[in-house]
């Protein structure tokens, strides 16, 4: 059965070799772009288009038409391409329409090679876009699927491949609509029938070799150097840390016009059986280490379960919008007032509604079973730096010899279900400062708190990631240092003071904020002139070059005007040579400063000590629900990982030896 799309829903692909049919009603040219894990395109050698129809697993007509056939083999792209990228565009001075909102939808239908349907996608929703993002096949644990994409671009074809990292987009463009108005060729031919295995084998291994199998289960790595967000999204903005702002963050690209309407009505078909959904493995991502693969799987699971909410509300939103027009059209006609037949329209306008939402639902709930399995498999496997404070794991913890690629901060959930958490990772070393805030918000959980309890949840919280630094960093490559000018903190800091894993007491009162702020901004000073001159062997003896936290709690007690200016020295130059922020505050007590503390608070991914949902995600803009790490009752997790960060600095001698 073909299951049919909603723009964001993803469909697993059961075959590799496949034809991607386009039917469009008026003249439309397509073409495939090849992508990394991001979505971004090397270079013209990327892209197949009339004017270089063919490419390693991909073939595409020559022409511009209203029908169109194109074949791709995944075994055969090369190992690099993650993302195969289908676009439709307008072909220019055709005499046919000058955008797709002006005529009827294109329908984009994928068979597999006996010419049975997989997914059908109707690219609803644009109006003065003349290119398209139709489809993505894509990897996703070893496995491709197919994702609905619609992503519609008034800037044509040029706006598009620009938004997809195509270094002159422009000329490109150009090239291929010259090619269509050339007419070149025609369109392409089905694809052949794929080869036995054997065959192919034997075509692809040299006469004099003998061929050795590799191990089934040896993932394919990935350059060290990747970027991750995983799984990034189809091209658009590059993940970025949440806004320290108190509402959702807005990611809409500039380039881009978002689509408007509603989605198509129809959801996938349910569940083709086990072979659609092979059993998730930990650790079944691209990457050199295990660490490196599990966050690339965590942001995959983060990625799916936006896109597959997304395409749920998009559902429910069609249907009602449905609903709503057959409603309206029965109250319009006289006729239907009378007698039955009003009533009998209503009812089966409302029996179409909650066929849409039922199988919405459906679709819904099976990628949610789906994920829910994955995460019993992969929060269990997760290292000290992703898991839990309750993971058995931080029962045989020991100090890492080097750092970790992320950090744990907390966990999001979508309200489709709440049971379902996504770790959130951030990359280490942090590229922006932390703020813990202590005011109430909009949250509804602050709300059953009074002024004191929340105050001392958000300085718990801010100590409970100050220890999972401290934990995840070689014991002589991290210091923290405390500022808690009115001494409110003294209880939740002493397992710190205690441990002796902090740098000195907790500096109290005006002076002792001027001293510690004077000392990390001459650091930092110190360290940014020597990394321009690359000139580190001139730094003074005994300068300390480990990476650095401070943690500022009761801002803006004991600061004056000098001090607030090195502090939003520190949150803006410190992270680039290894100084970081936690504030620990209530934005509020700050208003006597007026707006020249908000690039401060803008500069910070705000954190927050009870479950607020003041985060987005970079695809479909999300607000996901944040909840903070919290200790399990009785302490001993942190007391046992405290005394081995203790116990590993004493091992070290001021020369880290």
């Amino acid at each position: 059965m073909t299951a049919e799309l909603v723009r964001g829903q993803n469909h697993p692909l059961p075959h590799t070799r496949l034809e991607i049919r386009v039917s469009a009603g008026h003249p439309v040219l397509a073409a495939v772009t090849l992508g990394d894990e991001q979505g971004r395109i090397a270079g013209p050698e990327a892209v197949a288009h009339p004017g270089a129809a063919a490419l390693p697993g991909i073939e595409v007509p020559r022409q511009a038409a209203d029908r169109h056939r194109l074949a791709v083999d995944l075994e055969a792209v090369r190992d690099t391409v993650h993302r195969v990228c289908v676009l439709l565009a307008l072909p220019v001075g055709a005499g046919g329409p000058a955008r797709f909102g002006a005529t009827a939808a294109p329908v984009v239908t994928v068979t597999a090679p006996d010419g049975s349907g997989v997914a059908d996608y109707t690219v609803t929703g644009l109006d003065r876009e003349t290119a398209v993002i139709a489809l993505e096949l894509y990897r996703r644990q070893g496995a491709w699927k197919v994702r609905a994409v619609g992503q519609g671009y008034e800037g044509g074809l040029a706006a598009l491949l620009a938004d997809q990292g195509l270094p002159d987009p422009g000329e490109l463009a150009g090239t291929l609509l010259e090619a269509v108005a050339q007419g070149l060729a025609r369109s392409v031919a089905a694809p052949p029938p794929r080869l036995p295995e054997t065959d192919r084998a034997r075509r692809t291994t040299p006469a004099s070799s003998t061929p050795t199998p590799a191990p089934a289960s040896t993932p394919t790595p990935a350059p060290a150097s990747t970027p991750t967000p995983a799984p990034a999204a189809p091209p658009g903005p590059v993940p970025q840390p949440p806004s320290a702002s108190t509402g959702p963050i807005d990611y809409t690209h500039p380039g881009r016009r978002p689509s408007p309407g509603p989605a198509p009505a129809t959801v996938p078909a349910p569940d083709a059986g086990p072979a659609a959904h092979p059993a998730p493995v930990a650790g079944d991502a691209t990457g050199w280490t295990m660490d490196e693969r599990l966050y690339n799987q965590v942001w995959g699971m983060f990625e799916d379960l936006a896109r597959t909410t997304a395409a749920y509300r998009s559902a429910c939103q069609f249907a009602e919008s449905r609903l709503d027009q057959e409603l309206d059209r029965v109250l319009s006609d006289p006729r239907a007032r009378i007698g039955g037949a009003g009533d009998a329209a209503r009812a089966e306008a409302r029996a179409k509604h909650d066929e849409l939402t039922a199988r919405a639902r459906e679709a819904l709930d099976r990628d949610l079973a789906q994920l829910a399995a994955e995460s019993e498999v992969v929060e269990p496997a997760l290292p000290p730096a992703y898991a839990r404070w309750d993971s058995p794991v931080w029962q045989a913890y020991r100090v890492p010899m080097e750092a970790p690629m992320a950090v744990r901060l907390g966990d999001l959930h979508l309200p489709e279900r709440t049971g379902l958490r996504i770790p959130f990772l951030a990359r280490l070393p942090l590229a922006r400062g932390l703020w813990v805030d202590s005011g109430r918000g909009h949250s509804v959980d602050a709300a059953l708190l009074d002024e004191a309890e929340l105050r001392r949840a958000a300085l718990e919280c801010a100590v409970a990631h100050a220890v999972r630094l401290l934990a995840v960093h070689p014991a002589h490559r991290f210091r923290v240092r405390v500022i808690d000018a009115a001494g409110a903190g003294a209880t939740a800091f002493a397992p710190l003071v205690e441990a002796g894993v902090i740098e000195g007491p907790p500096a109290a009162g005006a002076a002792g904020v001027s001293a510690v702020l004077a000392q990390l901004t001459e650091r930092v000073d110190l360290l940014q002139m020597a990394a321009r001159a690359d000139a580190s062997e001139d730094l003074p003896p005994g300068l300390d070059t480990a990476e650095e936290l401070l943690i500022v709690h009761d801002f803006p007690h004991g600061f004056d005007d000098r001090a607030v200016t090195r502090l939003r020295y520190l949150a803006d130059e410190g992270p680039a040579v290894g100084t970081h922020l936690m504030m620990v505050a209530d934005r509020a007590d700050a208003a006597a400063y007026g707006p020249v503390l908000d690039p401060l608070w803008r500069s910070l991914t705000r954190l927050t000590p009870v479950p607020d949902d003041h985060l987005a995600d970079p695809w479909v803009g999300h607000a996901w629900t944040y909840e903070p790490p919290v200790f399990p009752a009785g302490g001993g997790v942190l007391r046992q990982v405290l005394a081995q960060v203790a116990d590993g600095r004493g091992q070290w001698g001021p020369d880290g030896l």
